[in-house]
């Protein structure tokens, strides 16, 4: 017979005011009443009477955590977070032996009872005192969910303390919680909510957590022994969990035979078959369910994802609420993660970098057009360093990307900001032949302002070419850039503009990689700002896309709780107009063929520019197709300054320097060739000739033909930006220009005052033990 909550309230009613008529339920009240603790604390008769008639609504449920599985552009899931292991299912999705079990175990006049079961109750103190021990329980399986509940909605320790403190006060409130739900659910409805809300140990949340963490399978396919395993657990989820070893698993199996001969005892099952069941072994087959980035196969592109869902406003209107969707779990987001070129990275950065390396590569690549991000990877393994690892040192940097989405302060860019003061150029009316005569040195003494109109001349600072003084004469747009020249660079960006040159970049997305603004200096085209290869990816990415420029994208689509599909667009915008992009890819592409990255192609319409540092702190390669674009950066984890790369061994191969096209290029090319085998080349669009051919040089004609008669020695390529003189040998005192080496090498130099030096030699030290990969230049 089977009663509801209102037959149940209407009979305690009776027996609280009758207690001679009401036997059991009578005794027990008021041996409950009369307890010390409870007439302590006002509890008497006739407000017991109310608190079982007034019931309140029953108790607030939130949505209970769950997982949040990340998958890739296929589909396929490469990594999840949780803070409870837990994926909710439907009744008929628990196999009928394990509703059979949890409800034989645990309260098996759930059918019978409306919430509370004197019967039950007592028959489980029997049991349990002949027993010496727990081996039934005392509260119905509705009281149980009811306490579960209010663990989980609890927000502070003090009140998960009071959902648990072992108390009269606290059973009555869950009693009058069970009684509001029996009103409001049915049993079906009860029991599933209590099999999604249970734990079971080792980490699992829920029946169907439990089922795949246990036994790898899912709660649909429980047979009976691994449905009995499971109910047993719950009541000592802690004692039996087989995870920690023999002596658990061995208590784990006395609950299941418990289980079993309770289940035989109701009629469930066969006393035989219960008997069968308890002769074999549990066959535990526990299955990893590692929650976060450090188990994931692509731990640098999960972090960017979990930073970019708790700080982008399109994910929640504030940080706390965003925060909240992640730890409450329960969506799926499908990634913009292309395995293809995913693999294609990691490759080429695993087979010229060692992870025993102190230097350290990371890549990242994104799709013109759209933002998003198809592959990031570092050489360096991901999570906190164990202190035995075999491949050296791991990080918990996010290497690839700036410092809101967990990378550290980044690498100077170096040469491939030259981009952006060609694209400027070309915006302003300047031709492909257009250009002048360039000194052997130089200095930034007038003619430079900031986006404040404040003049940032340097007066005192000496910029020279590759080849030192004697490396002047006539550069144009198109040779200035092949060759990557600083002087005719430094020069060409006074006259279109320093700001200007800076307003080009920042409608590009550059910003760098620590937040803070970006230092508009004469230098700027020489690439002093720290950059992340995420941010230049996509920054040359709008080249690849005419002009337009998209926000990097991680997450494509969201999926809600109840399947709702949630679409996130790309965030784009033309930051330049198509022909003057048209002309960059132009120019750019002929790094290719006339310029520092000659001789390594990838077999169809690509572009970049390389990037090498001053005093070989840093060196990058940035390039990109119709298709694809992708940005490699080089440098020493423990501090760009303190340790340049020069004489060093790295993925087993030594360098004397490491430049942009000798470690940086070849990565790029290796990686950017596997990443498109598959995918049918695209074309650059020609460029407008009449607008941007031709041009004039003065003395280009000389320079041609002297050309023709080199060596092999080239004077035009920009150098390491070293300092001058006697300060050769002290890196960690010169100022970092962020210029590329030179076309087929040769040096750069830049010279400060020594006074100058040592005032800000303090400060400069302060910053080289700021964390991160890289340090911060002056």
């Amino acid at each position: 017979m089977t009663f509801r909550s209102s037959e149940v309230r209407r009979g305690l009613a009776g027996c609280l005011w009758g207690l001679t008529a009401c036997g059991v339920l009578g005794g027990l009240l008021v041996a409950a009443i009369a307890l010390p603790a409870v007439g302590g604390a006002g509890i008497t008769t006739n407000t017991v009477t109310h608190l079982f008639i007034d019931l309140p609504p029953s108790p607030r449920e939130d949505p209970l955590p769950e997982r949040t599985i990340l998958l890739d552009r296929n589909g396929k899931q490469f990594a999840q977070f949780y803070t409870e292991n837990r994926k909710i299912v439907k009744l008929d999705q628990v196999a009928p032996a394990m509703r059979q079990a949890i409800v034989a175990i645990e309260d098996s006049r759930f059918y019978e009872h409306a919430g509370l079961d004197i019967k039950g109750t007592l028959r489980a103190l029997v049991t349990n005192t002949q027993a010496g021990g727990v081996r039934q329980g005392g509260s119905s399986l509705t009281q149980q969910l009811v306490k579960n509940i209010l663990v989980e909605s609890a927000e502070t320790d003090a009140e998960r303390d009071r959902a648990r403190e072992p108390s009269l006060r606290r059973k009555i409130t869950e009693l009058r919680y069970a009684l509001a739900m029996e009103d409001k659910y049915s049993k079906a409805e009860i029991l599933e909510r209590y099999l999604n809300i249970a734990y079971f140990g080792a980490g699992a949340f829920g029946v169907e957590a439990a089922a795949q963490r246990f036994f790898s399978v899912s709660a649909a396919d429980l047979t009976l022994k691994q449905a009995a395993t499971l109910a047993g657990a719950v009541r000592t989820p802690y004692s039996t969990d087989p995870s920690l070893g023999p002596q658990r698993r061995h208590r784990l199996r006395e609950r299941r035979d418990i289980v079993l001969d309770r289940m035989a005892q109701l009629g469930d099952i066969p006393v035989a078959q219960a008997e069968a069941v308890k002769r074999t072994p549990l066959d535990i087959r526990m299955r990893p369910e590692p929650g976060g980035c450090a188990g994931s196969a692509y731990p640098y592109f999960c972090l960017y994802v979990h930073k970019e869902l708790v700080t982008n406003p399109a994910f929640g209107p504030t940080r706390a609420a965003r925060e909240r969707l992640l730890a409450r779990g329960g969506i799926v987001l499908r990634t913009t993660l292309d395995p293809t070129a995913q693999r294609a990275a990691q490759h080429a950065v695993s087979s010229h970098v060692s992870p025993k390396d102190t230097e350290v590569a990371a890549e990242a690549m994104v799709e013109p057009g759209t933002g998003r991000i198809r592959a990031m990877t570092a050489s360096k393994r991901y999570g906190v360093n164990s202190g035995n690892a075999r491949n050296g040192p791991s990080t918990t940097y996010n290497l690839p990307a700036d410092m809101a989405h967990g990378g550290g302060q980044g690498f100077q860019a170096g040469s491939t900001f030259k981009a952006f003061t060609l694209a400027t150029a070309l915006a302003r009316g300047w031709r492909f032949d257009d250009g002048f005569m360039t000194p052997g040195r130089f200095v930034p003494s007038g003619g430079y302002f900031d986006c404040r109109g404040h003049r940032v001349n340097d007066p005192r600072s000496q910029i020279f070419n590759a080849s030192g003084e004697g490396s002047g004469g006539p550069q144009s747009i198109s040779t200035g850039t092949w060759k990557s020249v600083n002087i005719f660079y430094m020069m060409l960006e006074r006259r279109v503009g320093l700001c200007q040159v800076v307003k080009t970049a920042k409608a590009l997305g550059v910003v760098r990689a620590d937040g803070t603004p970006l230092r508009e200096v004469p230098t700027f085209t020489l690439g002093v700002n720290e950059m992340d290869p995420v941010t230049v990816a996509a920054a040359f990415a709008a080249f690849g896309a005419r002009g337009r420029y998209c926000r990097p994208m991680a997450i494509v689509d969201i999926v809600e709780r109840d399947g709702t599909h949630v679409p996130v667009p790309p965030s784009c915008v033309q930051a330049i107009e198509r022909d003057v992009a048209d002309a960059v890819n132009h120019v750019l592409s002929g790094v290719f063929s006339k310029g520092t990255m000659t001789g390594q192609d990838i077999g169809r319409d690509a572009a970049g520019k390389t990037g090498t540092n001053n005093g070989y702190t840093s060196a990058w390669f940035a390039g990109y197709t119709p298709d694809l674009a992708a940005a490699v950066s080089v440098g020493d984890i423990r501090g760009a300054y303190r340790y340049p790369l020069r004489d060093v061994t790295i993925g087993g191969e030594y360098y004397g320097q490491v430049q942009g096209a000798s470690l940086p290029g070849p990565i790029w090319v290796s990686s950017m060739e596997a990443a498109l085998r598959d995918v049918e080349a695209s074309s650059f669009h020609h460029p407008d000739m009449s607008r941007f051919g031709g041009g004039y040089t003065p003395g280009m004609d000389k320079l041609l033909e002297a050309e023709k008669k080199r060596d092999g020695r080239n004077g035009g390529g920009d150098g390491d930006g070293g300092a001058d003189g006697q300060d050769a040998g002290e890196p960690d005192e010169r100022h970092s220009l962020g210029a590329d080496h030179g076309y087929r090498g040769g040096r750069a130099h830049w010279r400060k005052p020594r006074h100058q030096q040592r005032q800000q030699q303090p400060h400069r030290r302060q910053r080289h033990h700021r964390p991160g990969p890289g340090h911060r230049a002056r």
